[in-house]
């Protein structure tokens, strides 16, 4: 309740002009020139904000770059496991121009993801697949397949 007293006969003081004048010298005393708000001359100021421009421009660059090496690794999983083509990747990739490539950690991995496909599909690779399989579950599979050929070849054949 006091507070609330207070507030008004401040604010009906301030407008009768008995005390109110401080809040237009302190607009006043802001200068509008944001050079000297900020602290520096005017050459100061303006070579901040020319370095400030180049600045927000390399990173920019940097981020369309790296727009354009995501949207490349994009495409060549699109293309290794047969997905259709995006042509949002192909234009963040013309945009940054031709010089975009995968980056070296990604292209370690995609070499050895190659190797490794390369290996399974391999004689060696083949055989190293045998050794992981279930020989016991393979000779059921064999026999069984044999005595279902060979009652099937005495039902057609009457010598045997």
């Amino acid at each position: 309740m006091a507070f609330l007293m207070k507030s008004m006969l401040s604010n009906q003081v301030k407008n009768l002009g008995l005390g109110g004048g401080g809040e237009e010298s302190k607009e006043e005393s802001t200068p509008s020139d944001p050079a000297a708000a900020a602290g520096m001359t005017r050459e100061e100021y303006e070579e901040y904000q020319k370095q400030m421009v180049e600045e927000k421009m390399e990173r920019d660059a940097a981020f369309a770059q790296k727009k354009a090496e995501r949207a490349v690794l994009r495409v060549h999983l699109r293309e290794k496991y047969r997905l259709p083509k995006s042509e949002l990747d192909e234009n963040q990739i013309q945009m940054a121009g031709d010089d975009v490539g995968l980056p070296e950690d990604l292209q370690k991995m995609v070499a050895e993801d190659q190797e490794e496909e390369e290996d399974k599909d391999s004689i060696l690779g083949q055989l190293q697949n045998i050794q992981n399989m279930d020989m016991d579950a393979i000779k059921e599979k064999a026999q069984a397949t044999f005595t279902e050929m060979k009652q099937a070849a005495e039902q057609k054949c009457i010598m045997m």
